[in-house]
């Protein structure tokens, strides 16, 4: 697996608003945006403004997903770092009329069941929100910082096929950096996973 370190830049205002067009590069700043959570309510990625996010691509009937589920690979990363203050938001990008789709009801359901710790679960239905990230895989992994930058883009772990002893895990490293007061050292892997079921899909 190819991995690349990439050294963000600074940029001044946290949350702006741009195009939809325009894709998330590491270091830049993240646009603001809104999405339903299960429960219908609106809910603003400027709404935890000043804090450390996880945004976390998924969707359950992806193989690649069930198994960092069932092997607790997500829910431990979740659980440790939802404790120590960080954000944790999953996002389903899967449209309506894919055979993946599941409606609310049935994702707050099997997402308990895994035992998932999040903050907020999102819906992207038309895929808007997936393509400003250009969210690739399920599941695909991206960190953003206190202020409002890019600092992480990629897979979960370095072990895509679920047959390493020893896993890398980039997003509990990335956390563990971050909180510690240090740069971010792998910014950008590999994500692997499903296709991201968009309309076009």
């Amino acid at each position: 697996m190819t991995i690349l370190k990439i050294f963000g830049f600074s940029l001044i205002f946290p949350f702006l608003t741009v195009s939809f067009g325009d894709k998330v590069e590491i270091g830049s700043v993240v646009p603001d945006f809104s999405l339903n959570d299960l429960n219908g309510k609106v809910v603003k990625l400027s709404d935890f403004k000043g804090k450390i996010v996880v945004l976390e691509w998924t969707n359950p009937n992806c193989p690649f997903v069930q198994r960092v589920y069932r092997e607790k690979i997500m829910q431990s990363v979740q659980k440790e770092f939802t404790e120590k203050g960080v954000v944790w938001i999953i996002i389903n990008s899967t449209n309506p009329k894919h055979r993946d789709y599941r409606d609310a009801k049935e994702l707050e359901k099997i997402y308990k069941e895994w035992g998932a710790v999040y903050t907020a679960y999102l819906l992207d239905p038309d895929g808007k929100v997936g393509k400003l990230f250009d969210a690739k895989t399920t599941p695909h992994m991206f960190i953003i910082s206190k202020d409002g930058k890019l600092i992480y883009n990629g897979a979960i772990d370095d072990d895509p096929r679920g047959e390493k002893k020893e896993k890398v895990n980039y997003v509990r490293n990335a956390l563990n950096e971050i909180l510690n007061g240090k740069p971010v050292s792998v910014q950008v892997s590999k994500p692997y996973g499903c296709s991201v079921k968009y309309a076009e899909n």
